[in-house]
């Protein structure tokens, strides 16, 4: 597995981080709409969508009317490279899944 797996995987391996990630694929949101939406306090929200974005799964903007709103997005193709590797793992462990079948039938023969 490569780091950015890693990374993803170990950003989605708290359940804060994965509902934060689940809000964000509704829309874009500000990081107290987040907290409030999470029940977090907001430097553990900080903490979390720090984490987000070092795994490349989060991205930040400001809007141009307040510098100090920060806004939070899904990145476009942020799991395009976990997806392949899920695909891949699927279709192996199908594969090995439909040899076992065939072998215990033909035992069975």
């Amino acid at each position: 597995m490569n780091s950015r797996i890693d990374k993803t995987l170990a950003a989605l391996a708290d359940p804060h981080r994965r509902h934060a990630v689940e809000l964000l694929g509704q829309r874009p949101r500000r990081a107290g709409e987040l907290a409030d939406a999470l029940g977090l306090p907001a430097p553990a929200m900080s903490r979390h969508l720090r984490l987000l974005k070092q795994s490349g799964l989060v991205e930040e903007t400001h809007p141009e009317f307040d510098a100090r709103v920060r806004i939070y997005a899904l990145k476009d193709g942020a799991m395009a490279e976990l997806k392949r590797w899920l695909a891949s793992t699927e279709a192996m462990w199908a594969a090995q899944l439909s040899s076992f079948k065939a072998h215990v039938e033909k035992k069975r023969k």
